[in-house]
């Protein structure tokens, strides 16, 4: 007989596509699945790589994983009652689209000329996984980390 975890584990395996992660500095991160105390959750990450989204992530459901290092643009984020979860997976959230900035769109969150990734249906982990180490752009972490979520998935679910 095998442990949910063990299950979990085979689930992700072999019957799922390895979700993928994207790393994003705090407060940001935390803003995208917890939102800002003013501003509501974060629907659009900013990314000043030369290339989009890829296409084929596009509708899929990613893992937000919080950096280990804080951004400078994001001291006014009240972190009273927050864990400041760093280099840990915090939640998910869909890739809905991914756009340039065409001059100020997307506001509050999109920044000009940067391509913004327009994330829908975000929500928190129960208990964040840490001790997970980001990388840049998209990413698949180790089998025990999607594991570890896909138990937390399938335990809220249930």
């Amino acid at each position: 007989m095998t442990t949910p975890l063990e299950h979990a584990a085979q689930t992700v395996l072999l019957d799922v596509p390895p979700m993928r992660a994207l790393t994003v500095k705090q407060p940001f991160a935390d803003a995208i699945v917890h939102g800002h105390p003013t501003l509501g959750l974060k629907g659009i990450e900013n990314r000043s790589t030369p290339i989009p989204a890829p296409a084929k992530h596009l509708g899929t459901t990613i893992l937000i994983h919080a950096g280990k290092a804080l951004h400078e643009l994001g001291e006014d984020v009240d972190w009273e009652g927050r864990t400041d979860a760093r280099m840990a997976i915090i939640g998910t959230a869909r890739l809905a689209a991914c756009h340039l900035d065409d001059g100020g769109c997307c506001a509050p969150w999109g920044m000009r000329d940067y391509y913004h990734w327009r994330l829908a249906d975000a929500r928190p982990l129960t208990t964040p996984i840490l001790d997970v180490p980001g990388q840049l752009g998209l990413w698949t972490p180790d089998d025990d980390v999607l594991a570890a979520v896909h138990a937390q998935i399938q335990g809220a679910a249930a």
